[in-house]
């Protein structure tokens, strides 16, 4: 192989190995619309128990024990949602849920997400436990 084409192959694989290293460092965002993800947990009493105590160790320092979004521990000024009301600030599917809680909500929030800190199931039952506590919602 000449040089001048040895150095077309390496540009090309070089440009080619930049796509893929973008790709693969897409956003959180990317992906299936989080509105159309549906909840692979049944709600059942035992996903309820279970997102109730995954709730408890995580989210109730600044949701609240009732998860009214008046936990103790809340950042000053941070005001947590109630999260059994029936507006949701940042959607109300159980995949929107899913997507902020694992994500973060972003911008001015202090909100972080649990990626990688609670597993995709303890997730799906924290919402399980938020339905049984607020209106009912269509997911």
């Amino acid at each position: 192989m000449n040089a001048n084409r040895t150095r077309v192959v390496l540009v090309v694989a070089a440009a080619l190995f930049s796509v893929v290293v973008a790709t693969s460092a897409q956003s959180p965002a990317a992906g299936p619309d989080p509105k159309k993800v549906k909840n692979p947990v049944a709600a059942s009493a035992a996903s309820v128990t279970a997102g109730a105590a995954t709730y408890k160790k995580y989210c109730s320092f600044c949701h609240g024990p009732e998860a009214k979004g008046n936990g103790p521990l809340a950042p000053k000024g941070s005001m947590p949602s109630d999260l059994t009301d029936a507006k949701w600030d940042h959607g109300d599917t159980d995949g929107e849920i899913f997507h902020i809680v694992t994500n973060g909500v972003g911008g001015t929030s202090v909100m972080k997400g649990f990626k990688g800190k609670i597993p995709d199931q303890d997730l799906w039952n924290v919402i399980n436990y938020l339905r049984s506590l607020g209106p009912k919602k269509t997911t």
